[in-house]
Order: C-alpha cells, then sequence, then structure tokens
C-alpha cells in the first residue's frame, strides 16, 4: 500500500501532466497514480552493512528502490553510481575492488570494500528478493483484487525493475563483473 500511496499525487494538468483525471471510485482512485505514472518511485534503496565492521551504506535521498539497477553502473568502470545525495553514498570500482563510501562529502567517511564479483552475488541476490516479492505480491493481488491484479503487477514490476514479461520493453543490459576471487562474505543488502 505504500508503494500505491507514495505515487498517489493528482493529476495537474496545468503543470503538463496529461495523465487522465482521478476516477471517483475509491480504489481505482488510489491506484490511480500506480496506474497511470510513467516513472513510478518508491521510497528507500539498496543498504549494504558490513556485518564485521558495522559500517551501513544507506541510499541517499532520490534513490529510491526503483533505482536499484543503478548499482550495475560502478561495473562500468567510468563515472560512479548515483546512489542519491545528504548523504552522498558512493560505489566505485578500483580494479576487482568496489569501494562504497558511506558519504563521500566527508573526508574520514566509514567505507565498506568488496570484491566486484561480491557485489554482483549481492545484486543478484536483491533481483532474486525483488523477484519473490514480485510473485507474492501478484499471488496477493489475484486473489483480493482480481480486476486490478494485472495492471498493478505490471506497475510494479516496472517499479522494481524486473525483467519479466509484465515489465514494459526497454533498455536491458547486464555487465559482468571482473573476474577475481570471492573474499568472505561481509555484506548483506536490505532495504
Amino acid at each position: 500500500m505504500s508503494i500505491a500511496q507514495n505515487n498517489d499525487i493528482h493529476p495537474d494538468p496545468g503543470a503538463g501532466d496529461n495523465r487522465p483525471p482521478r476516477p471517483a471510485d475509491a480504489l481505482a482512485s488510489f491506484l490511480h497514480g500506480l496506474l497511470t505514472f510513467d516513472t513510478l518511485f518508491a521510497a528507500g534503496g539498496l543498504r549494504v552493512m558490513d556485518t564485521r565492521t558495522g559500517v551501513t551504506l544507506l541510499p541517499g535521498c532520490c534513490s529510491g528502490l526503483e533505482d536499484w539497477r543503478e548499482w550495475y553502473t560502478v561495473f562500468d568502470g567510468g563515472k560512479p553510481a548515483d546512489l542519491g545525495h545528504d548523504p552522498d553514498p558512493l560505489a566505485e570500482l578500483h580494479g576487482g575492488t568496489v569501494r562504497l563510501v558511506v558519504d563521500a562529502e566527508q573526508s574520514d567517511s566509514p567505507a565498506i570494500e568488496l570484491s566486484a564479483i561480491e557485489l554482483r552475488h549481492l545484486l543478484d541476490g536483491a533481483e532474486r528478493d525483488l523477484t519473490d516479492f514480485h510473485a507474492v505480491a501478484a499471488d496477493w493481488l489475484r486473489r483480493h483484487l482480481p480486476d486490478h491484479a494485472h495492471p498493478v503487477s505490471a506497475a510494479l514490476a516496472r517499479l522494481l525493475a524486473l525483467l519479466t514479461a509484465a515489465a514494459p520493453p526497454g533498455p536491458q543490459r547486464r555487465i559482468d563483473a571482473p573476474v577475481a576471487k570471492p573474499g568472505p562474505k561481509s555484506t548483506r543488502p536490505s532495504w
């Protein structure tokens, strides 16, 4: 419900919002933003914690769960992944090691270092978790909101950037991390 509520913004034609007007039906009105916005958002994002040191990297403002695939840009080796601001978390690739800086605006900011392979495994795990969440949500929708199940399920798949049949076609790529020996498991994503 929070995802629908976060996207429940009344259409504003004066601001160039060309979405259809909000329906009179209470449920359809509540789902309106989720079903009509081109770019959906879900507050929060991926969190990485080093369980050995307790250092935790939190997503910054403007880096929601819908942006989780942004983490893959770290493997490009060019610009760092955009993980939001306030704090200003940073993920950079240095050879076969990824350095996750909690707040790049602080010179003494704590950081987490892990192999690129380990980050790839963590992202694969996050994708599995999001896919599993989507499957549970789709099942719940079929049982409790059968008239809205398909469009809401498709909106969730799009929001979660899942590469499923329910998601609209678009650019889809996967970047392989540099080959390196995985280190000890020390981080865990959560949201």
